[in-house]
Order: structure tokens, then sequence, then C-alpha cells
């Protein structure tokens, strides 16, 4: 089969590889007919390469046809249409009875010190060969799908393995009081969408950019933005002035890891990223260093007593904290990877002929898996306008 591989820092490839088998009685071979890049996967392709092999198959947003099941599936069969959540749970472990997918017990990493195995996202997190494939191997099937209907195409629906369920957890993490306001700092693929949700949910939203398409799609959906190339560092003060003085109620960092504006941490990143990879993820894993300037511009945003969710990844592990701050405001935090199969339910009825999230236009591209090295490459560089992509198998 063709797959996206990974191949070093920014250079990804489409190989044949050998197709996918069951390989335990729990597994299903679904074939893939959308496949998305995601914006966590440009962490890979940039400063986590460090924990990535030449070969890993990339991609943890997939959808498509079950073609094949182990002998003890019975949750799905031969031919249902169903989206991969892109985390791996079994469904039934302490975590998981408490909806918390992401830290399930069957396949946490325990090597690693992580958490739920997750597709196509590193040896952190189990070296699990990813989606941006023509087939998918997927464990423990019985949780780790979401059947959806047949008819709408696969943009209805193909955002629930990944951005929807992100961005929804972002809303519901950041504890909006009703009528009260939220400031999503980045517009990227989750941030876009998290202002989506929470302007459905009826919140004052306040979208942060500093990319032109960016801040047009959410104004093209009657989001008031703000562009960060004209605030530099007033930020807070101009968000504050929206906010009668004294901020919005909650912050979503929809950016994580790799903020603009952050140069000393942006080197260590480039300097560790040219390491021997045994090297450059020892480094990591005991004093990595985030660009960490929309976190902080979070603290100084929200309202004292505010919530802060975030949804961007970050990998640190010697991040400085203001938590004087922190304390002083009494801010709290709520973050993590979504629960994807905590939150579908809720959503799936918004994915409506309706489209009240308008999931059916959200890709700005669609390409076939043979481009995918372009498509990163766009992404990566934010051109071309693009914003969420499409990967056709």
């Amino acid at each position: 089969m063709k797959a996206v591989t990974w191949q070093g820092r920014r250079k990804v490839s489409v190989d044949t590889v050998p197709d996918p088998v069951i390989e335990q009685k729990t597994d299903a071979i679904v074939e893939i007919t959308t496949t998305n890049i995601c914006g966590s996967d440009l962490h890979l392709y940039e400063v986590l390469g460090a924990f990535m092999s030449e070969g890993d198959i990339l991609g943890h947003e997939p959808m498509g046809i079950v073609r094949e099941v182990g002998s003890e599936v019975t949750d799905v069969k031969v031919g249902d249409r169903v989206v991969i959540p892109f985390q791996i749970s079994c469904g039934s472990c302490h975590m998981c009875d408490r909806k918390l997918f992401t830290q399930c017990e069957v396949t946490q990493i325990r090597d690693e010190g992580m958490g739920a195995a997750l597709f196509g996202y590193s040896k952190l997190y189990g070296s699990v060969p990813g989606g941006q494939a023509q087939y998918l191997r997927v464990p423990h099937v019985k949780n780790t799908h979401i059947k959806v209907p047949e008819g709408p195409p696969d943009s209805r629906f193909v955002y629930l393995s990944d951005v929807l369920p992100t961005a929804w957890q972002a809303v519901e993490y950041a504890n909006v009081p009703e009528g009260g306001s939220v400031v999503v700092l980045g517009l990227g693929p989750i941030g876009d969408m998290a202002a989506r949700i929470a302007a459905h949910k009826g919140f004052r939203v306040i979208g942060v950019d500093l990319v032109p398409e960016r801040l047009a799609r959410a104004k093209a959906r009657q989001i008031e933005t703000v562009d960060l190339n004209d605030a530099g560092s007033e930020l807070g003060g101009v968000i504050r002035d929206m906010t009668h003085g004294r901020g919005p109620d909650s912050v979503i960092d929809a950016v994580g890891m790799e903020a603009h504006g952050s140069p000393t941490a942006k080197l260590l990143q480039q300097v560790t990223s040219l390491l021997p990879d045994a090297v450059a993820a020892r480094l990591m894993s005991t004093a990595g260093i985030d660009r960490l300037h929309a976190l902080y511009s979070a603290i100084d945003i929200v309202r004292r007593g505010g919530t802060i969710s975030l949804s961007g990844v970050y990998g640190g592990m010697a991040d400085p904290i203001p938590m004087l701050t922190l304390f002083d405001k009494q801010i709290q935090l709520h973050m993590g990877q979504a629960n994807v199969k905590r939150w579908a339910p809720e959503i799936l009825p918004l994915l409506t002929d309706a489209d009240p999230l308008g999931v059916d236009t959200f890709a700005t591209h669609e390409l076939p898996l043979d481009h995918a090295p372009h498509a990163y490459e766009i992404f990566q560089k934010k051109q071309d306008g693009a914003v969420k992509i499409l990967l056709k198998p």
C-alpha cells in the first residue's frame, strides 16, 4: 500500500509499504477513504523529530470502510463506515470507565511514562503505524471507532477523529460561564473550530492570530478578531479594553509549543533538532523548553478567577511558569489530549444537513495522498491559505 512516512526533519515521503494485517483477535483493518494532516503532525515534522524513526507511518485523523475484523470483534463488521479516534483505548479499564480515554490503562506507553497509545505519533506514544495510508490496522477496535452513517461526504464526519472533539473539549475545559466571554489564541484548525463551537454555544468569542486568511475565516463567521501583527506586545491591553478592563472569563490556548514570539526557546528547539536523535530525545525528555509566548499571553489576558484551557500540544520538561501570577490571579488550568469518545455523542447531532459548525467547507485543501510532501510544506509554512488539508488515498 501507499503511506506517508517520516524521513527526517521537514521531510516526508509517500512510499510503498507492506499492507497491515490482523495481529490480535480484537483488531480490524480499515480501508482509508479520507485522512487529514493535523497541526500536531507538524511537531513531528519539526520539534519532536528525535522521537521518530525513518519510515514511521504518519497520521491520526482517518476514516474509512472496515475490510477485515479479528475473530473476537463483534461491535463492527465488514462494510461499516467508521471514523477512527486518534487514541487507542480499550473502553473498559479504570480510566476508560471514567471517560478518560487518553489515559487508557491497557494501551498506556509505560516505558515512556505516557498515556494511551496514539496512531502515527512517535515512540513516545507506541510507534503505532498511522492513518495517512491506504489501509490501517486498528487495535482494540471495539472502542477505537465511531460508526457513522452512509450518505454524507467524508468531510461531514472525518473531523470526529480529532479536530471536533479536541475543540469541543477545549471549550468545555474553558468553563465559560453562561453569557461569558472567551479568547481563542491561534486560529489554526483547532482554534478555528473551538471558536465556532464557543460561538454556537452562545459565548462571546474573540479570536487572535497573525495570518490574514485565518483571521478572515473567523470574521466570515461573525467572530470578533484581533490581529497580533497590530496588537503586538500590547495584546493584553487590547483584549482588556474589549472586555470591560478585566479580561475575558476564559482563554483557550490553541497554539502550543511552537508559538510565535519566543526567540530564545525557538533557538533552543532548533539547536536540539540538529543533535543526534539519541541525544536530542534525552535532552527533550529532561530539559525540553517550549515556546511559551501563547501561554504567557493567556495568563496575562484572562481575568482574575478565570480559566485557561490548553489544547495546543506542549512537550517541555523544564518550562518556566509564572506561578506567582497564576496563584495571585487565582487562575484555573485545564488541559490534556482530547478524550474523543467522551464527546462524540454530543457532537454527532450537529453533523446534520444544517451543518452549524461548517464542517463541509472547513478544509482549505483536498489533495491526493501522493501530494503529502507538498501539503506538509505549505501547512508548516502557512502558505497558500493552508488551514486544514484532507488527503485522499
